[in-house]
């Protein structure tokens, strides 16, 4: 697919005055580093811009299409002037030109990358798969990217701050509960976890979960053991679990809840207060 600003044999490249170009409300791209604006602007300073930027022309003047970061770095470099292609573009292309020299310079983080996806298809009225069609995409890469807005959205606003990967975001989209996905957000930046890491992470609670399940599962169907954890209970007067093991043995829980109550519990197994907690033997 050609650069969104690659000129065609009837358009001219143009000075333009600074001062009379405007942002596009449709820019993909909302967040600019401060630092590489900087960076970029000193650049500037030295070899003045080297790829013009895309234009439309208004009635007050002009429509920024792709190229702010190098507007908004001129504009900082102190320029008054700044390279530009001016092209007839109706309504309908603008978000299109924008988004697609965005992607091709990298420069869109994964949520804005998503939200330009959504605004561009619910624009134009197509399906995912045309949608990639156009823009020169794997399908599966602009499913998985719109597959972020489904966070919420303080989690989007981590992974626009880079403090979560998309590959991180993606492994919580497989948790059902936003508050396990907020959970888990946390343990990958305090722990500075890998994508490889959450992964297996995830994977063991899952199993834990799945064990614990399936074990409460088998003592809910097994009447005996509830009847048995019944009669342990009102003998010691405490909470009591039978966890049967998968070979026929197990093992009995009593709970206690304070220093008084188990040596309460001790005595009654060593059947030296039976009489006195008035139950028999």
């Amino acid at each position: 697919m050609p650069s969104a600003t690659e000129q065609s044999s009837d358009e001219e490249l143009r000075e333009v005055d600074i001062d009379l170009i405007q942002p596009s409300p449709q820019q993909p791209r909302t967040r600019f580093s401060d630092e590489r604006l900087e960076e970029l602007a000193q650049s500037i300073q030295n070899n003045g811009v080297i790829q013009p930027v895309l234009l439309r022309s208004r009635s007050t003047g002009f429509e920024l299409i792709a190229g702010e970061r190098r507007w908004l770095a001129a504009r900082k470099a102190g320029l008054r002037k700044i390279p530009a292609i001016v092209r007839e573009i109706p309504d309908d292309r603008v978000l299109e030109l924008a988004l697609v020299e965005n992607i091709q310079r990298q420069e869109l983080n994964p949520i804005e990358e998503a939200n330009a996806y959504l605004r561009l298809q619910q624009a134009l009225g197509i399906t995912q798969e045309d949608l990639a069609q156009r823009l020169g995409k794997d399908r599966s890469s602009v499913t998985n990217c719109l597959r972020l807005l489904r966070l919420p959205p303080d989690l989007q606003l981590l992974v626009e701050e880079e403090k979560v990967s998309m590959g991180h975001a993606r492994c919580l989209l497989g948790l059902e509960s936003p508050d396990a996905q907020r959970s888990w957000a946390r343990k990958v930046i305090e722990r500075k976890m890998s994508v490889r890491e959450l992964e297996r992470a995830l994977q063991q609670a899952r199993n834990l979960e799945s064990g614990a399940k399936k074990a409460a599962s088998t003592r809910r169907v097994d009447p005996n053991l509830k009847a048995a954890e019944d009669r342990l209970r009102r003998r010691f007067g405490t909470q009591v679990k039978i966890l049967a093991g998968p070979k026929g043995g197990g093992k009995i829980e009593l709970s206690y809840y304070d220093e008084k109550d188990l040596d309460r519990v001790y005595e009654i197994l060593m059947g030296k207060s039976a009489t006195a907690e008035g139950v028999s033997a």
